[in-house]
């Protein structure tokens, strides 16, 4: 069967891990005039709202810790709500972007290319704001509680795809959602947290790597411009890895319902003319 796309960003067919982290990077790259631009000031207004509550924590730059390199003393009280609301915060921007993405996903499955207007064209938004700020929450109070965070997490990140997508009543939407990220014993759930822990280790890197670098270089007081330096070193990485991620969740999505719903035989099956939508929307 011949590959979705003119560049192939999801072929149509199931995906090994490596494929699929391929397929979202190939997404990324055609949507990344819109992605892009929408995800910075996302990533800046999170930086802004986490830096009062690093304060409170005792958590100094470049690399954040409860007391840092600083000799503060540290507060893992407040150090840990701010892990839990960094957590819901990463969790609810992925998911607004999550929006576009799941529509470039679902044309590039059909063989098009969405236009930036099209991409900007508001889309169910009061439903979209609602679906990524819950899964914000849910997600951030999972993260008060430890180890919940890799269920929830795991298990959310298809809900702004299910919703843009599958064409399936709004209620139904957080149920959908994690039973297609469960399906396969929990497959798209784990590669959700493969491909985040990936872009963790690349966010950390460069986080700790440019502010030190550039200290050693002797480019600037370190012990001044630590703040500034490291916070534009968290937002450029951050507006790269967020819409990474979501790009990652709309192929998860489509490729789960390939895998374990026959998307692509429907596809190959239906009649020209059928409009996108309902070639997309979930069986009942």
């Amino acid at each position: 069967m011949s590959d979705a796309g003119p560049t192939a960003v999801l072929p149509r067919r199931p995906l090994t891990v490596g494929e699929l982290l391929d397929a979202a990077v190939l997404l990324l790259r055609d949507q990344a005039r819109v992605l892009l631009p929408l995800a910075l000031p996302l990533a800046l207004a999170e930086q802004v709202l986490l830096h009062p509550m690093r304060m409170l924590a005792g958590a100094h730059p470049p690399g954040w810790w409860p007391g840092g390199w600083a000799g503060g003393e540290p507060r893992l009280g407040w150090y840990w709500l701010l892990l839990a609301v960094g957590a819901g915060t990463e969790a609810m921007i992925i998911a607004l972007l999550g929006n576009p993405a799941a529509r470039g996903g679902g044309a590039a499955l059909l063989g098009r290319r969405l236009a930036p207007s099209e991409l900007l064209r508001a889309a169910r938004p009061g439903a979209t704001v609602l679906a990524a700020v819950t899964v914000g929450l849910l997600v951030g109070l999972a993260g008060l509680a430890g180890p919940a965070w890799f269920v929830a997490y795991g298990l959310l990140g298809l809900v702004v795809p299910v919703l843009m997508l599958d064409g399936v009543p709004a209620h139904r939407v957080p149920g959908r959602a994690v039973r297609l990220a469960g399906r396969v014993g929990g497959r798209a759930g784990a590669v959700r947290l493969l491909g985040y822990l990936g872009w963790w280790l690349v966010r950390v890197g460069i986080g700790l790597g440019v502010p030190y670098g550039l200290g050693l270089l002797g480019l600037f007081d370190v012990s001044a411009w630590a703040l500034p330096v490291a916070v534009a070193a968290q937002v450029a990485v951050n507006t790269l890895a967020y819409p990474a991620l979501a790009c990652l969740d709309a192929v998860l999505h489509l490729e789960t319902r390939i895998r374990t719903e026959g998307l692509d035989i429907r596809l190959s099956r239906a009649p020209a003319g059928v409009p996108e939508p309902v070639l997309l929307a979930a069986q009942r």
